[in-house]
């Protein structure tokens, strides 16, 4: 036996198909059929009446009855959502609970069944809410990797708009020196130029695919992140937990934290240092050379290296630079190395301090950290409130009875037999000598801190010998 229509049933019901109205018309005389129903009854007919009352229909297409069709449509879905309710595949009883060993819904049968004998069970609604706090906190890390990838990708595009600044002065620069030259150099240049713009070009290509393979990631943690807060949003209990594992799955996504940005920015020092010794066979009368160069990827935003990279020079507040987090920079110490380390023989660089009254120079180990305010190997001597004082790995803060004020600082490093010294070299006095094994690369090492901002440290050009053999 058919079953009984309800009331709301009934009046959603089509009289000639008995079924739901399927796109229901209205007649003039008032009444409504399936557009379907009527159209086949109307078919071979002589006359356009109404299938209840006989009313003759002035209309062969009568009108779409709205408020009936939406009532019907909304009714379906109701009955339907209804109908498919979730019951136990195994028993047919409806997913009143939640068994915590198998992590899965259940029915009261099922929870005396011997498949799910000495476990656990709590309401759904219970389960819902201590699973979704139990996500909630699987969630939190995930937020936290995207806030790390968020800044280190900010980092990734400040280090990019810095190496096109780089760049570009970088390219002004080798302009500049290039005039000073003879019109035959002309192709020197254009050469230089090309392998500074494939540098560019190569190191912003890493940036961006860094930046993309970040942005995928960012991606996936905000898919993840939306994915799992809309299951948290979610009223319906039964659907989160069937969801449950998936969503166990999707909070548990692992992605490595991204490498730093080591040696991402242009080598200035490649592509400037030297860079008139370098063609010295050339252009013999106007080349000089610089045996220590500075390499500005080293310096704090507290410094500013000149654009030939031999000064350096300490910036007021507002003048201070916002430059990348790049691997090779200082922060505490505000250190700026030479470009070339030294693991062997014997090297020698002037350094003009001039009226200068917080300065160091020394020699720093390749293993020195860059951040923070941990220490390492170094030797240094300096002036700092009006006193000459050494600093060294294994020696304390000593200092020097120095009588002239030097302007000038001549400092020797013989790697080999482990001597590192400092003297004056306009008056050829001796200031000190540091004494060590050395056992690692050492980089010339230089800081600036004083508060006369027009004050520079500036490496001193070295004499050029040329000496020729004859090979015959």
């Amino acid at each position: 036996m058919a079953s009984r229509l309800t009331r709301q049933e009934e009046e959603l019901t089509c009289p000639v198909c008995c079924d739901i109205f399927k796109h229901p018309v209205l007649l003039a005389c008032s009444h409504s059929f399936c557009n379907g129903c009527l159209q086949r009854w109307w078919t071979g007919r002589p006359t356009h009446e109404c299938p209840v009352c006989k009313t003759t229909s002035s209309s062969d297409h009568p009108p779409t009855n709205l408020v009936l069709k939406n009532l019907c449509e909304n009714f379906l879905e109701e009955k339907l959502s209804v109908s498919s309710e979730d019951l136990c595949a195994e028993h047919g009883e409806k997913l009143r609970l939640f068994c915590l060993d198998d992590e899965q819904l259940a029915c009261l049968v099922c929870r005396d069944s011997e498949k799910h004998a000495g476990h656990k069970f709590l309401p759904v609604g219970e389960a819902s809410g201590r699973c979704r706090e139990k996500v909630q906190e699987l969630l939190k890390p995930l937020k936290q990797k995207l806030e790390v990838f968020d800044e280190v990708k900010t980092n990734y595009d400040l280090t990019e708009n810095h190496l096109k600044v780089q760049a570009q002065n970088t390219e002004t620069q080798i302009k500049e020196q290039f005039k000073k030259l003879h019109q035959f150099l002309q192709e020197e240049e254009e050469t230089r130029i090309a392998i500074l713009m494939v540098e560019e070009a190569q190191k912003s290509q890493e940036i961006k695919e860094r930046r993309d393979g970040l942005s995928k990631d960012m991606a996936s943690l905000s898919d993840a992140i939306q994915a799992t807060e809309d299951q948290l949003r979610a009223d319906d209990h039964v659907s989160f937990l069937q969801n449950y594992k998936t969503t166990m799955e999707r909070v548990q996504l692992t992605l490595q934290d991204p490498p730093p940005l080591s040696g991402a920015l242009i080598d200035e020092s490649k592509h400037l240092g030297n860079l008139a010794f370098r063609v010295w066979d050339k252009m013999k009368d106007i080349v000089s050379y610089t045996p220590v160069i500075l390499d500005p990827n080293t310096a704090p935003p507290s410094n500013s290296v000149s654009d030939d990279l031999t000064s350096l020079r300490r910036l007021k507040y507002e003048e201070r630079l916002q430059l990348p987090d790049n691997t090779e920079r200082f922060d505490y110490h505000r250190y700026v190395l030479g470009s070339e380390g030294f693991n062997s023989g014997a090297h020698s660089w002037d350094v003009e301090v001039g009226d200068n009254t917080n300065w160091a120079l020394g020699v720093l180990a390749e293993s020195h950290p860059r951040k923070g305010e941990i220490s390492g190997e170094y030797w240094r001597l300096g002036l700092f409130e009006g006193k000459y004082r050494v600093f060294g790995k294994v020696t304390h803060i000593t200092d020097l009875p120095v009588k002239q004020k030097p302007q000038r600082i001549r400092v020797q490093l013989d790697w080999n037999r482990g001597k590192l010294s400092f003297s004056d070299p306009d008056t050829d006095t001796h200031l000190h000598t540091f004494t060590h094994t050395f056992t690692k690369k050492l980089f010339p090492l230089f800081r600036n801190f004083d508060d006369d901002r027009d004050i520079s440290l500036k490496v001193l050009p070295g004499k050029i010998r040329v000496t020729l053999y004859d090979h015959s």
